[in-house]
């Protein structure tokens, strides 16, 4: 569903992106894993359309999006949800206005069909009965789940998550891990999940991929990951502080 070919990103001298290759599989649950300010949440604005590439090629079913003009982007990202990592609700609007925002703008529907969706994406995340509430009185994890009845609210074919369980305490991740895993088996969705929560990404994959020095390193099952041998990888997903990725070179830190 989504293969991207020798990417390749500068801003201004800073190289993002080093020809970096990787297909994600129709249906499955794809988690992308780095340090922080390696360019993990700037894929997903290229695979979005949000961002070109300097060179490379992306493809939706076999469509180059890195080639075609607005009007037929906007169509290719009716086909996507994106759950943000903050869930950007709109802080004046209700709950029910944020789930139909998309829908409101983007069709033609009546206001008792577009009622109906959002009570059933609102039921679908564990949530009813608070379509009158505002964001403000909701907490963080209630609010990460009315992100994703909003993502899912048009019906996407693919599902992009940034950090989804950031900022959270582990008892209310686990509940978007579920959360997305639970999903993924009713709705039968591709999702493309960006994070640093290695807890999360062994939970809710089918592949895991990590991205270090402007490529991706290592491209596998969750068991492939926890059993590598690659000095970088082991290094991140232990957590430590000693490895390839803190070696000096020329009095400068190896960074993400």
């Amino acid at each position: 569903m989504i293969n991207i070919t020798n990417l390749t990103k500068y801003f201004g001298k800073n190289r993002i992106f080093k020809n970096l290759n990787l297909k994600i599989n129709d249906r499955e649950t794809l988690a992308i894993i780095g340090g922080s300010g390696c360019g993990k949440s700037v894929l997903l604005k290229h695979i979005i359309g949000i961002m070109k590439p300097d060179a490379g090629k992306i493809y939706i079913d076999d469509e180059d999006i890195s080639n075609v003009d607005e009007a037929r982007l906007a169509e290719i990202r009716k086909h996507f949800g994106m759950v943000f990592q903050g869930a950007a609700l709109f802080d004046s609007l209700t709950i029910g206005e944020n789930v139909s925002f998309a829908l409101a703008r983007n069709t033609n529907i009546s206001k008792k069909e577009i009622d109906r969706i959002v009570h059933e994406k609102l039921a679908l995340v564990g949530l009813g009965n608070i379509e009158n509430m505002k964001p403000a009185e909701l907490s963080g994890g209630m609010r990460k789940r009315v992100g994703i009845a909003r993502a899912i609210a048009m019906e996407p074919n693919i599902l992009l998550y940034d950090e989804p369980t950031t900022g959270l305490d582990p008892i209310t991740a686990d509940v978007i891990n579920n959360l997305i895993v639970d999903l993924h088996r009713k709705i039968g969705i591709t999702s493309v999940v960006v994070t640093h929560d290695m807890v999360s990404a062994y939970k809710i994959s089918d592949r895991i991929a990590m991205m270090y020095g402007g490529e991706i390193v290592i491209n596998g099952t969750p068991d492939e990951i926890k059993n590598t041998k690659n000095p970088v990888v082991k290094q991140f997903i232990t957590g430590s502080a000693v490895g390839p990725i803190t070696a000096k070179n020329g009095g400068k830190t190896d960074e993400f």
